[in-house]
């Protein structure tokens, strides 16, 4: 197994954003975007898909949240696609449920360098802290189509922090599994070959 990571940075007139990841870290996180809760997210998700992650966003919080979630989405999956590579020897797929207390939230990944996203379910209070809600499911969308992987999210609860923190440790697990390497392939999982 290669050095599987990456740096990535965005800038536009909204935010200014560097992202470094390795897929094969230890969970550790340094995360400073603004939002609160959203820090706090990123963090779980370092920490349950022991990625080691840093994220810096800079963006127009005075308008609202939305560009700088979306952008971070943007530079991590982008960032997933490179520290990838060719994607030899790994698992691919992978579906895993996570729940926290009364919510539930099920990934279900495939690494397939086709991008889809599908979400079903809905949040039960718009907002949490500085953060909105459905901004949870566009990260995931963001994510999978900059990521090049198709990702299918189910949800349901009664409290929106706990809805949300259930999808993104999700997430990781689901994305942990299937970039983990099978130590029984050595080529890419597919038969066409490539991914």
């Amino acid at each position: 197994m290669g050095d599987r990571t990456a740096a990535r940075s965005r800038e536009t007139a909204e935010t200014e954003i560097e992202v470094t990841l390795d897929l094969d870290g230890d969970g550790d996180s340094t995360v400073d975007t603004g939002i609160g809760f959203f820090d706090h997210m990123l963090e779980a998700f370092a920490k349950h898909g022991l990625f080691d992650l840093t994220v810096r966003c800079d963006g127009d919080l005075g308008i609202d949240d939305h560009h700088t979630v979306e952008d971070v989405a943007i530079a991590l999956g982008a960032a997933f696609e490179e520290a990838l590579g060719d994607k030899r020897g790994i698992v691919r797929y992978a579906d895993r449920a996570v729940p926290l207390d009364e919510a539930v939230a099920e990934v279900v990944v495939d690494v397939s360098g086709r991008p889809r996203f599908y979400f079903e379910g809905a949040f039960s209070q718009p907002a949490v802290g500085g953060f909105t809600s459905d901004m949870a499911r566009h990260f995931l969308e963001s994510l999978a189509l900059n990521a090049g992987v198709t990702l299918h999210a189910d949800l349901d609860g009664e409290n929106a922090h706990h809805e949300i923190e259930a999808l993104f440790k999700a997430l990781a697990r689901g994305l942990d599994d299937a970039t983990a390497i099978d130590e029984r392939r050595s080529d890419t999982p597919s038969t066409k070959g490539e991914l």
